[in-house]
């Protein structure tokens, strides 16, 4: 976990500055751990404290020891960055990542600026990359970009809706909302070449739009099937949406059981899905300098792209 705050002399020539954090060997850690703790920006009156959680290390539920602090990532995160255990927590979680989801997420501790990065998250202005180790079959296309409807069915569960459907009230008084994810085939049974994201143009593609009910597309998908990477660029974000829309393409996520994912594979049981929030881009809200994260990869990401090209 890191706490960075972003210079504008840190920028390079074109003005951008991008930051890849280094993780810790996966393990279990003892806490409290000797950390250098959070001091406050001299030079600007307002900064934005970046915080980085590395999710294969596992946080122990005892972190708890406020019960105004919401969850162990944000009293892990208090820990790290003030190590006063008796401080009243005011961190501001910008974005959120599903349960057994690896990769980055944004903690602030000023108001002001966690207004802000909210806003910039809800308008969509800040640009996200996942990667995706999905079952099933090949798609035809390299790259696509997939348009349907969003909402709770009258069971409750999240499900792909048309877009005609977009705007509909649905039975528990909710109503469908657009989404949107583009995606891109990064390799297939391990055969394929790993692309950093801001090398990938992924802006004019085909674009497929849900036009009637969703039906479920994973029924024949067994371990017969095979083994897709894909990076996915969510254009909105609706909960669930990157599983919603792979179940949807015929390639659920590999431990995904809520979607259609198998839960073994090549007779190994899987730990949860196989989704990982790659990176993040955003304008600074206070330098207004453009900046990008970068998360370390997870081990079933280097496995795989340990054997491609």
């Amino acid at each position: 976990m890191v706490d960075a705050a972003v210079e504008p002399e840190d920028a390079d020539n074109d003005g951008a500055v991008e930051v890849l954090v280094r993780a810790p060997e996966p393990g279990n850690r003892t806490l409290p751990m000797e950390v250098d703790h959070y001091k406050p920006h001299k030079r600007l009156k307002c900064t934005m404290d970046v915080t980085i959680n590395y999710c294969e290390v596992p946080v122990s539920s005892n972190l708890i020891w406020n019960s105004k602090c919401s969850s162990n990532l944000k009293a892990f995160a208090w820990l790290l960055l003030n190590g006063d255990p008796s401080s009243k927590p005011n961190l501001h979680l910008a974005n959120r990542l599903d349960r057994d989801t690896s990769g980055l997420m944004v903690i602030t501790k000023c108001n002001k600026v966690a207004a802000k990065l909210v806003k910039a998250f809800t308008e969509h202005k800040v640009k996200k990359t996942y990667l995706a180790l999905c079952i099933g079959y090949p798609p035809a296309w390299e790259k696509i970009k997939i348009c349907s409807g969003h909402g709770r069915s009258k069971h409750g569960a999240w499900r792909v809706y048309a877009m005609s459907d977009v705007g509909r009230t649905l039975p528990g008084g909710s109503s469908v909302r657009d989404m949107s994810t583009k995606f891109e085939v990064l390799g297939t049974d391990g055969e394929g070449q790993y692309r950093e994201p801001s090398n990938v143009d992924i802006d004019d593609i085909e674009s497929i739009t849900v036009q009637e009910k969703a039906a479920d597309q994973t029924s024949n998908v067994d371990v017969k099937n095979h083994m897709i990477f894909v990076r996915a660029y969510p254009q909105s974000g609706r909960t669930h949406q990157i599983r919603l829309h792979c179940q949807y393409l015929g390639f659920p996520i590999r431990g995904d059981v809520k979607y259609g994912g198998v839960i073994e594979w090549n007779g190994v049981d899987c730990d949860g899905h196989a989704l990982h929030a790659e990176s993040l881009s955003f304008v600074h809200p206070v330098t207004g300098l453009p900046v990008t994260f970068r998360a370390p990869l997870p081990s079933w990401a280097s496995e795989i792209i340990s054997t491609m090209g």
